[in-house]
């Protein structure tokens, strides 16, 4: 039940101003259908403050050991992919990962009508509410599907638009099929570990990124998500290294590597407490195929493994060696920053660690200003067409670069 006084209509004004404020909903009719959509009617179960607060997502189903299989995203999350979305009226729209059906209301708003609409779910009860919420405000027509949307639904294909809100690690091949030459995908894709919101444009058999933004979501459920592998380096299971299987990693090798002795080196390079990293971690997904990710319980202590603050943490495998970012904490007067470093085990921790710090001083005066284009090519692609090392997927092959230059 909702325990706050304070109205739907204010709360959402304000949320809105606060996600403008933000950078995003920074298109018209993106800023008006937010205004216009009563969201907490899509989240019956949140307290009004939270179903209105801009930067918090609402989970809705979990699988049985706890873990989110679906949720609302987070409103700013929302607003600033519909702004990459740019749906025009009249567009025909596949939307993968149902949710509450809250994304659906609103593409149904920005296209112009509702039938144009298809959202695809593989969870029964995720449709079920999403079809429930859609025709409680007046957004019945939709088509709610209950499927694979790895497979996407051919039955509306060409698609103008296409958005996936649950997270794959390629894209499918069907995607592909699916939507229509000049149409624009919108996809939280994951690669070397990290994850961004990236906008396409099909164009020329290609899909040509011109804009990326970092995310998290949910992963995408079914046969198309089997890219990504992950193993435990310690024997409690609570470390544990996430990578792409075209990486070379052994992880029996990495077992017990957190055991050797501690290579610790730092870059001279500071942020402030709320200044982002990330794009250390994109930059180095161009330059470096070596790039992955650490996950670390709570439970760890720091003389155990030290990374960085944040849900996902940037790592680096090479054969039986691993290094990883971290930082400590300066004080200078009233100011306090963070100083990036390396962390490294194993037999070449001293060479990597001096290596990480290296990349961190070369990205470092320009920090987050450039962002790299994303290009991909149906897999089968030759190298020859490529205008750099290739990423490979399964459908995909995936080329990073800095102003069309591969690093």
């Amino acid at each position: 039940m909702h325990t706050t006084t304070t109205s739907p209509d204010a709360l959402r004004v304000e949320m809105v101003e606060r996600i403008r404020k933000a950078g995003h909903a920074q298109r018209g009719e993106v800023e008006r259908v937010l205004r216009d959509t009563p969201r907490h009617e899509f989240v019956p179960d949140a307290e009004l403050a939270v179903a209105y607060d801009p930067w918090q997502a609402v989970v809705t189903h979990r699988f049985e050991d706890g873990r989110s299989l679906s949720c609302a995203s987070a409103p700013w999350l929302v607003a600033a992919m519909l702004d990459q979305l740019d749906v025009q009226p009249g567009n025909r729209i596949l939307e993968i990962g149902a949710g509450t059906g809250y994304n659906a209301c609103l593409l149904a708003q920005l296209t112009g009508r509702a039938d144009l609409v298809t959202t695809i779910d593989i969870d029964p009860d995720v449709t079920a509410k999403a079809s429930g919420a859609l025709a409680a405000t007046g957004y019945g027509d939709v088509h709610v599907i209950t499927g694979d949307g790895g497979l996407g639904y051919p039955d509306h294909a060409p698609y103008d638009r296409m958005i996936a809100t649950v997270s794959p690690w390629d894209i499918p091949a069907a995607w592909w099929q699916q939507l229509a030459p000049g149409g624009r995908l919108v996809a939280p894709l994951r690669w070397r570990g990290q994850g961004r919101s990236v906008a396409f444009t099909y164009t020329d058999g290609r899909l040509v990124s011109d804009s990326l933004h970092l995310c998290g979501f949910v992963y995408l459920q079914g046969v198309e998500d089997e890219g990504e592998l992950s193993g435990p380096v310690t024997a409690d299971e609570l470390v544990t290294l996430h990578w792409d299987r075209d990486q070379a990693v052994e992880i029996d090798a990495l077992r017990g590597v957190l055991d050797q002795p501690r290579v610790t080196a730092w870059s001279g390079i500071t942020i402030a407490s709320n200044e982002s990293h990330d794009g250390l971690w994109l930059r180095l997904t161009v330059t470096d195929p070596r790039v992955c990710r650490i996950k670390v319980h709570a439970d760890v202590p720091p003389e155990v493994c030290d990374p960085i603050g944040g849900w996902w943490r940037m790592a680096l495998v090479d054969g039986d060696t691993l290094i990883y970012l971290t930082a400590r904490r300066l004080e200078t007067g009233d100011d306090v920053c963070w100083e990036l470093g390396a962390i490294g085990h194993g037999p070449a921790a001293a060479k990597l660690t001096n290596y990480l710090c290296d990349e961190i001083r070369l990205w470092g005066p320009e920090r987050n200003q450039r962002t790299p284009s994303l290009i991909v090519h149906p897999a089968g692609t030759p190298d020859s067409e490529l205008a750099g090392p290739a990423i490979e997927k399964t459908h995909s092959r995936f080329v990073l670069t800095y102003d069309d230059v591969a690093l």
